[in-house]
């Protein structure tokens, strides 16, 4: 383990232990990405009982798609937008999603047991990345493909806390930074370096949310590993299992500020390709998220991000920086600049056929490639345009955006440029 992730690692452990005896008082995590303004809410109650017509009234079922096109201005040969996973194909139209959505969210002001679950289906080109090890991964091998991107459980557990502790079990997205597979609550259509590249994007396994007070929650979980499910060869690429943990801080600065700091440990590597030293080969996901709000219409988010890979004695390491102003109720401006470092050109790489990612994730052989050890930055702004809409349409959002990417090492991973400039747009249209 290197000495800024012994120290990130050990800083973590000591919050852990100080914090586990303060008072106790219920609050989730707050979100990563500001909500819209909304009614008082309503007093702490207890849930509907499991399985009661007012139970079974939350239960919702939702369908989302996302479209759009990125234009390279460079053309570049192999018509890829390299330093881009799901925005990753140049100069032609995309149907990135088809989301269909069912399930019950528990009410975070309940105050006694509750039961919620998410089964979630994707159809489209996003799907080459979001894929579970052994899970529809090498069923489809054209652009479009199929994936069950969630299959969980959720519970409301009213113990040891005044607030109680939420758990989560099955299939589901990772916790850990800002943006999301869910298009819609990202402030971009592309995303950033970190998301694509230094975080884990699903889990097979189980994580608890601790709350220990009205500031302070605990993250603690174990899962199969990044994007893999159970079944060693088939569904997980090693035979070892992986740690979460970590600490939100909720209400900081009168509720103006959230932190989330999470880490995600355990051998990602596969067998197939570098033999059974893949099981005790760690690789370290940490990254620590600052969301400050001071007012309405000004949110200023933070993301920093460290990932180490022992096998390959890899780092890599960014920062994020983003920058939301609402003009009005319908009109988003958004910013973003990032660095990140990518020591040994292990972590950033393109796919160029479309089961690439699948291939790689299982340790086999695939087109994938990287150019080297790169530092890359990238500074994109936009706008978000969501309209009120009539019924049956739930939500609209357009996102035109600009994009500049450089390689800041002196080395040319554009398709033999150190640069790339895109200009690109979705619709994400729910129901």
């Amino acid at each position: 383990m290197t000495p800024p992730i012994r120290t990130f690692a050990a800083a973590l452990l000591a919050a852990t232990c100080l914090t586990a005896a303060l008072p106790a008082r219920a609050q989730s995590t707050a979100p990563a990405t500001p909500p819209a303004a909304t009614p008082a809410a309503a007093e702490p109650g207890p849930a509907p009982a499991f399985g009661s017509p007012e139970w079974l009234s939350g239960v919702k079922l939702g369908a989302q798609f996302e479209g759009g096109v990125v234009f390279n201005t460079t053309s570049p040969s192999n018509g890829l937008n390299y330093g881009q996973l799901f925005t990753d194909r140049s100069n032609q139209a995309t149907l990135n999603q088809a989301l269909l959505t069912l399930g019950r969210t528990i009410d975070p002001k309940t105050t006694g047991f509750d039961v919620g679950f998410k089964v979630q289906f994707l159809y489209g080109s996003d799907a080459r990345y979001t894929h579970f090890l052994g899970l529809l991964d090498q069923t489809i091998s054209s652009r479009y493909q199929a994936d069950l991107v969630e299959a969980n459980v959720t519970m409301r557990l009213p113990v040891l806390t005044e607030g109680g502790i939420d758990v989560k079990a099955g299939l589901y997205s990772t916790p850990m930074g800002l943006e999301t597979i869910d298009p819609s609550t990202n402030p971009f259509y592309s995303h950033s370096y970190i998301f694509n590249f230094g975080l884990p994007l699903k889990h097979s396994g189980f994580y608890t949310t601790t709350h220990l007070s009205d500031v302070v929650d605990l993250y603690l979980g174990a899962d199969t590993g990044i994007n893999t499910t159970f079944g060693s060869g088939s569904g997980d690429n090693n035979g070892a299992a992986a740690f979460l943990g970590g600490l939100g801080f909720n209400n900081l600065l009168d509720g103006k500020l959230t932190i989330l700091a999470l880490t995600h440990i355990g051998p990602e590597n596969a067998v197939r390709a570098i033999g059974s030293v893949a099981n005790s080969r760690q690789r370290y996901s940490n990254d620590i998220l600052f969301t400050y709000k001071p007012d309405d219409k000004l949110t200023l988010t933070t993301e920093a991000n460290l990932i180490r890979d022992d096998w390959a004695n890899a780092n890599g390491f960014g920062v994020a920086q983003y920058v939301g102003y609402a003009l009005n109720d319908s009109w988003t401006l958004n910013g973003r600049a990032e660095i990140f470092r990518d020591d040994k050109g292990f972590f950033v790489a393109a796919y160029p056929r479309n089961l690439d990612p699948a291939l790689v994730l299982g340790g086999f052989p695939s087109q994938a490639f990287g150019t080297g050890p790169t530092t890359y930055s990238e500074f994109t702004v936009g706008a978000t345009w969501k309209p009120t809409m009539p019924t049956p349409i739930a939500a609209l959002m357009v996102r035109p955006e600009l994009r500049y990417d450089q390689a800041l090492t002196g080395n040319k991973p554009f398709s033999g440029r150190s640069n790339a400039l895109t200009l690109a747009t979705d619709i994400v249209i729910g129901f």
